[in-house]
């Protein structure tokens, strides 16, 4: 059968190497049919691993190009490689590109309908733009750390979903697309200054519109989506697994206390001053049966019950298996999202490549 092209085949763009938000970037935009090429380090060029981050997951879909920025030769070539490239992505920090004289006016001059794509914990510019700092760091000045995790504990960082993933990869992607449907039309490029910090931040958008309504609080875990509701949290089950609890909308939370034997009388959803003995009910009522046992007995029923699997077990469950949400290529590892066309197959790696033999393809 002969595959169906995707959306963004034809595009050729080009990723400096670096860590996080920048390969996660560059793994979504080759699944959506880019030709990335993955200018790296001569070292680690061909290498599944660059300093052990990524691998053959988040490195997937493009060919490594090794190459020295420092020589005046590899620089030259990269140069060469700017002027067929579509998009540049990189996650440097602010002035190191510049630095190497590979900055936005600097390209721009050679191809104006560049897009250059930058991420960056802090952004381009601002007192702290030239600060060090990680995930943790940028969602906690954005104020999306402070609400997460239990009320009388410290916030528990949410993985680096919210900062590298969230608020930096997925902001490049939009901006970078936006910019190349653009370039189209005009023939000019732009530069995409994404901030983690401004990302995560436009993430809590829902809760600065709850807040002037009195419908959000900063006490942590009083909230309707923090865990403060009873019918929207985590609980504990008789194996020590869990079970995620989503009964929001009233006819939801119906099915929710009808499987778990309560009546509308004895668990009023909003009568919020009686949620801590409503919490202890349900804690009580889910320690009763294992994890499966009520993914079974909620099953077919609209009381947005789940268990809560584990990364290994994921991959195995009959939805995720009927959907191909996982794939094993040698790792098992998530496929490509969103879908087109049905398909989430991504490509087959590339074998590395000189600088010499990329120039040859893009010429």
């Amino acid at each position: 059968m002969k595959p169906i092209s995707k959306p963004l085949a034809g595009v050729r763009i080009l990723e400096f190497d670096g860590l996080g938000p920048v390969t996660f970037a560059g793994m979504v935009l080759a699944d959506m049919g880019a030709e990335v090429l993955r200018l790296t380090r001569s070292a680690s060029a061909g290498a599944a691993v660059f300093s052990d981050v990524g691998g053959e997951v988040l490195h997937r879909g493009r060919a490594a190009v090794g190459v020295n920025l420092k020589d005046p030769a590899d620089h030259a070539r990269v140069l060469g490689l700017i002027d067929g490239a579509d998009a540049l992505i990189e996650g440097f920090r602010p002035g190191v590109m510049e630095r190497l004289g590979l900055g936005p006016d600097a390209v721009a001059a050679r191809n104006p309908r560049l897009v250059f794509g930058r991420v960056t914990g802090w952004g381009q510019s601002g007192p702290m733009a030239d600060r060090v700092g990680h995930d943790i760091n940028y969602i906690a000045l954005s104020g999306a750390l402070h609400p997460m995790g239990e009320p009388d504990r410290p916030p528990r960082a949410p993985l680096n979903l919210v900062g590298d993933y969230g608020g930096g990869a997925m902001f490049l992607v939009a901006g970078v697309l936006a910019a190349l449907l653009e370039a189209k039309t005009t023939g000019r490029g732009r530069v995409v200054d994404a901030a983690m910090t401004d990302g995560s931040a436009l993430l809590t958008g829902l809760f600065h519109a709850f807040r002037p309504r009195g419908l959000w609080s900063d006490a942590r875990g009083a909230n309707l989506l923090d865990g403060g509701a009873p019918f929207y949290r985590c609980f504990t089950c008789r194996d020590g697994k869990f079970v995620a609890v989503g009964a929001l909308e009233p006819q939801f939370y119906a099915a929710l206390i009808a499987g778990l034997g309560l009546t509308a009388d004895e668990a009023p959803q909003f009568d919020m001053a009686n949620w801590p003995a409503l919490h202890a009910r349900f804690e009580a009522l889910f320690a009763t049966r294992d994890r499966d046992d009520w993914a079974v007995h909620f099953e077919g029923t609209d009381a947005c019950v789940t268990p809560v699997l584990t990364l290994g077990e994921a991959p195995a469950h009959p939805h995720n298996a009927a959907r191909g949400t996982f794939i094993d290529q040698g790792v098992v590892q998530p496929a490509p999202a969103p879908r087109f066309d049905g398909q989430a197959t991504p490509e087959a790696q590339p074998p590395a490549l000189s600088l010499d033999e990329a120039l040859s393809r893009w010429a």
